[in-house]
C-alpha cells in the first residue's frame, strides 16, 4: 500500500534583461526544511536512452528495459532495504510500511513510509549510498481509511518491514517492500532484481518469514 507522496515547494525567479533570461528553483519538504541531496546519482544521458529505447520498443522490450534500470539502480544502492528502514525508524519512531529504491530527479533515495503511533504517517528519505536520513515530511491530509487498513493488517503480524526484506533478500536485491493489506492472510510484497535484470516479486509470510513466489504476479518460480 505504497503512499507514493510528491511534496515540494518551488521558488522561482526570473529576471530579463539583455536578451537574457535565467530561473532559479528551490526545492524542500512540507515542513519547510530543505532535504539534502542523496549521494548516488542518475545519469541524464542514460535516462534519455533508455526513454528513446522505450518509446520504440514494444511491450516486451519495455518489461525488459524497465527490469535492466531496476538492476543498475540495485547494482548502484550499497545500503540494503533493511537498514534504510532501519535508519528511518531511527530518525522517526512508528512501524515502518514500506521502503521503496526511488528514482528522483537525478538521483536514487530510499523512500520508507512510517505510520505513527499517533496515526501520522511520515515519509523518511534516506540516502542508498550512505545510509543517512536526507529527509522527511509528514502527510497533513493523510487518508483515514489507509490508517485503519493499515493498522488492521499489522495487527496480524509478527514480522516486520525489516525482518521481511532481509528474507527477501535471499532471492536477490530487494527494491521494495510493501505491506499487503488486501490479502486474506498477512502478507509483505517485495521486489527483487537479479543481476540478469529480471525483477521478481515474492509474498514474505507476516508471520513466519516463508518467501513463495507471489503468483498474482506471474510468476511462479521460486528461485
Amino acid at each position: 500500500m505504497k503512499r507514493n507522496i510528491v511534496i515540494a515547494t518551488v521558488t522561482a525567479a526570473l529576471l530579463v534583461g539583455g536578451g537574457t533570461a535565467t530561473a532559479l528553483a528551490v526545492t524542500g519538504d512540507e515542513d519547510g526544511g530543505q532535504v539534502k541531496q542523496s549521494s548516488v546519482r542518475v545519469s541524464d544521458d542514460d535516462r534519455d536512452d533508455r526513454d528513446d529505447a522505450a518509446d520504440r520498443a514494444d511491450d516486451d522490450r519495455d518489461d525488459r528495459d524497465d527490469n535492466s534500470e531496476d538492476a543498475a539502480e540495485a547494482k548502484a544502492a550499497k545500503v540494503t532495504a533493511a537498514d534504510a528502514i532501519t535508519a528511518a525508524l531511527k530518525s522517526v519512531p512508528g512501524t515502518a510500511v514500506s521502503a521503496d529504491l526511488d528514482d528522483e530527479g537525478s538521483s536514487l533515495v530510499w523512500d520508507v513510509d512510517v505510520l505513527s503511533s499517533g496515526g501520522t504517517w511520515h515519509s523518511v528519505d534516506v540516502d542508498p549510498g550512505t545510509g543517512k536520513v536526507l529527509g522527511s515530511h509528514t502527510e497533513r491530509d493523510d487518508d483515514a481509511d489507509d490508517t485503519a487498513e493499515a493498522r488492521a493488517a499489522l495487527k496480524g503480524t509478527s514480522v516486520t518491514a525489516a525482518e521481511a526484506a532481509k528474507a527477501g533478500a535471499a532471492k536477490g536485491t530487494v527494491t521494495s517492500v510493501d505491506l499487503d493489506d488486501d490479502g486474506r492472510t498477512a502478507a509483505w510484497e517485495v521486489d527483487t532484481a537479479g543481476g540478469n535484470g529480471v525483477e521478481k516479486e515474492w509474498k514474505v509470510d507476516a508471520k513466519s518469514a516463508a518467501v513463495v513466489a507471489d503468483t498474482g504476479a506471474g510468476d511462479d518460480s521460486d528461485d
